[in-house]
């Protein structure tokens, strides 16, 4: 990567609740897409394209949901897979604030599902950071939408026999208009991405396939390493680009960019018609 990203111990503690102690469980990926996030926005603050004051982060119920709980921001921790609508409802209400969702799979994919296919429908400016890690983690390891084929789990003893949803085709059907994904394999690119994310005008999804060691690693992939997890996922990794070039990418984690668009946003075209309305008495 050709951009340079600070390494100084000084800027987590920046925008981090020191008082408050993470659940995250050791060697789990949440911990590191929350100190890539600090980074990304500190970046961004720094050179002044961001007001950390105007950025609002929302998280929902599950591991990943409680990132935004950690940050010296203002935060909100909602209900299960309610996460996109309470974010929907503060960016309609003050279209300058920057809001920011943090969730996994199940949260965006399963109950959370309906919000996830309209928000991107609307095109509306929020912006949602998905930690995959394939199944549900915080409640004991069960099958999620994101859950590969035959994957044996407290909930699918047998092997799991449904498809598992690619997140970033959804999002794409849907009319997202910022598309991403990496595994936590990729710290550089994840940066990147989130800080294009942050300043991206419109509904925003980036994905992060994320090591779950006490379930993931056991169940998924056979390894309770968070190490041989990451190494995994460095090797079974490959570009969108060339993806679309070989087309069978069966067993491969697709990663890259995929679309960055510009269209009208939902808060826009409310807005403007409330003036509208307004202006004719």
């Amino acid at each position: 990567m050709s951009e340079t990203i600070s390494v100084s111990s000084k800027i987590p503690h920046k925008y981090l609740r020191r008082e408050i102690k993470t659940i995250f469980c050791p060697g789990c990926g949440d911990g590191m897409v929350l100190e890539h996030f600090i980074r990304a926005l500190d970046d961004l603050a720094t050179a002044g394209a961001v007001d950390p004051k105007k950025v609002v982060v929302v998280g929902g119920i599950g591991c990943s949901g409680w990132i935004p709980t950690y940050l010296r921001l203002d935060a909100l921790h909602t209900l299960h897979g309610r996460a996109i609508a309470v974010a929907t409802g503060i960016k309609l209400a003050n279209p300058d604030l920057n809001v920011i969702v943090f969730g996994g799979d199940g949260d965006n994919l399963s109950i959370g599902g309906n919000h996830f296919i309209h928000a991107a429908r609307r095109n509306i400016d929020v912006k949602v950071v998905m930690i995959n890690n394939s199944l549900y983690g915080m409640t004991g390891g069960q099958v999620s939408p994101t859950t590969p084929l035959n994957t044996i789990t407290h909930t699918t003893p047998y092997g799991n026999m449904e498809s598992p949803f690619d997140g970033c085709k959804l999002a794409e059907a849907a009319g997202a208009t910022f598309i991403a994904r990496w595994t936590t394999a990729h710290p550089y690119q994840i940066i990147s991405t989130l800080k294009k994310m942050i300043i991206h005008k419109g509904f925003s999804y980036v994905e992060i396939i994320s090591q779950c060691p006490i379930y993931f690693g056991r169940y998924v992939v056979g390894m309770e390493n968070p190490s041989e997890i990451l190494n995994y996922f460095a090797k079974n990794s490959i570009s969108v680009q060339e993806a679309r070039t070989k087309g069978d990418v069966q067993g491969k984690f697709v990663v890259g960019e995929f679309q960055d668009i510009q269209k009208p946003t939902f808060e826009s075209l409310v807005h403007k018609e409330i003036q509208e309305v307004a202006s004719k008495g």
